[in-house]
């Protein structure tokens, strides 16, 4: 009897075809950024002409085109899982990823050739987006199970990345500077942060559950209902201008963080590599967050910001980078057959993310912003290079091969 077809390999999972784009995109983003900081910081070579002011194309390739490809691969492999529903078919999550990479790439071609082009690219990759939001809300809706509180808040989140790319869209075609406002705070605030502290909260209990016995799960629903209102709430204080007025609500979403990281068990957590990933990763958030108090606080009596953009980035590499590693990882050995084990690769790989944000915190304080004349900027990318890079080599053949175990999937 002839076996049955299997799927080529590349298309036989959601997250195959998503973490692969992610991992290219994870070097290629910082590709152009560094060769625009070496522009700008030495001597080397002129920065690239660029179709669009180049601070508002690395805000949506590090927004829009490098995060939400992992979390479309991680959401449409464990939505069907969470609420006992169908998985999706393929056809579904390759069309989405063709969009999302045909986007993409008129958004590089335009980047350097025309804004024109950089607009279609963008409602390309818009279009792919919506593709793979279509999936899995259609998961949501047709699953028996009556607790979708997790999924009905990603679904708020997922919204307003569309809603952050069509801003961003709208602001290429017409110049309209509030556009781009929105996609930069609705990307940030309403999108990125909820995202990936919603499958913070359901899964770090969970993995620790399983790794650390006895243990205590800690996941208050009103506390990650409050978490979420903190994120939205600063995203409209930054929308509006009212920066100096965000400390408040960046101290109860601290202490909410705080709360969950004690609780959760950060220290235990080093039992297990892969684990500890995770929790380092969450723990991070709290340093942003302390970060944005602090320069909040002191905008607000002296009216000078004192930290520039290290709380953002404390946020982006040191939080939202880190998580988004430690769960691709996880996600990764998982389902190619591998042991759920950090090796000592990975765990490098993973403590040069931190290297990573700690240079790029440094680099936006002006005392700190240079070591013996070379700009801490340009360290920073080059850490994320070395590391993410090497990362990317060793995670992204995965995808391309069948599982070791020889399951399908």
């Amino acid at each position: 009897m002839s076996r049955p077809a299997q799927p080529p390999v590349f298309s036989a999972a959601p997250h195959r075809m998503m973490f692969f784009a992610g991992a290219v995109q994870m070097v290629v983003v910082l590709l152009f950024w560094g060769t625009e900081l070496v522009g700008h910081y030495t001597a080397l070579w002129a920065a690239p002409h660029t179709s669009v002011p180049v601070a508002s194309a690395h805000l949506f390739l590090m927004l829009y085109a490098l995060f939400p490809l992992f979390f479309l691969g991680f959401l449409m492999t464990t939505y069907p899982r969470w609420m006992n529903g169908a998985p999706i078919p393929r056809r579904r999550y390759a069309c989405s990823f063709v969009l999302l990479a045909a986007g993409l790439i008129l958004f590089y071609a335009g980047l350097f050739t025309s804004r024109a082009l950089l607009a279609v690219g963008v409602a390309v990759y818009l279009a792919g987006w919506g593709a793979g939001l279509y999936a899995l809300f259609r998961v949501y809706a047709a699953a028996p199970t009556r607790d979708k509180f997790y999924e009905r808040l990603l679904n708020v989140a997922l919204a307003a990345g569309a809603a952050g790319i069509a801003a961003y869209g709208l602001w290429v075609v017409t110049g309209r500077h509030g556009f781009l406002v929105f996609a930069r705070d609705a990307g940030l605030w309403w999108f990125l942060v909820p995202v990936v502290v919603i499958v913070a909260h359901r899964m770090i209990p969970f993995f620790s559950s399983t790794a650390l016995k006895p243990y205590a799960v800690f996941q208050p629903r009103p506390a990650l209902l409050l978490m979420f209102a903190c994120s939205l709430a600063l995203g409209a204080l930054e929308m509006a201008g009212l920066r100096a007025w965000t400390w408040p609500v960046d101290l109860v979403f601290l202490a909410a963080t705080l709360v969950h990281t004690w609780r959760w068990g950060l220290l235990r957590s080093f039992r297990v590599r892969l684990l500890a990933v995770l929790h380092v990763s969450f723990a991070w958030c709290s340093v942003a967050l302390a970060l944005y108090a602090i320069q909040s606080l002191v905008l607000w009596r002296t009216g000078h910001l004192i930290l520039g953009f290290a709380p953002l980035h404390a946020l982006g590499i040191g939080f939202l980078t880190s998580m988004m590693v430690g769960m691709a990882s996880r996600v990764s050995l998982g389902h190619s057959g591998r042991a759920l084990v950090a090796d000592g690769f990975t765990w490098a790989c993973f403590w040069g993310i931190s290297v990573t944000a700690l240079l790029r915190i440094g680099a936006a304080i002006p005392p700190l912003a240079h070591l013996d004349g070379l700009s801490l900027n340009v360290l920073a990318a080059a850490a994320w290079l070395l590391f993410l890079g090497a990362w990317a080599a060793r995670y992204a053949p995965m995808y391309l091969r069948r599982r070791i175990d020889g399951v399908s999937g």
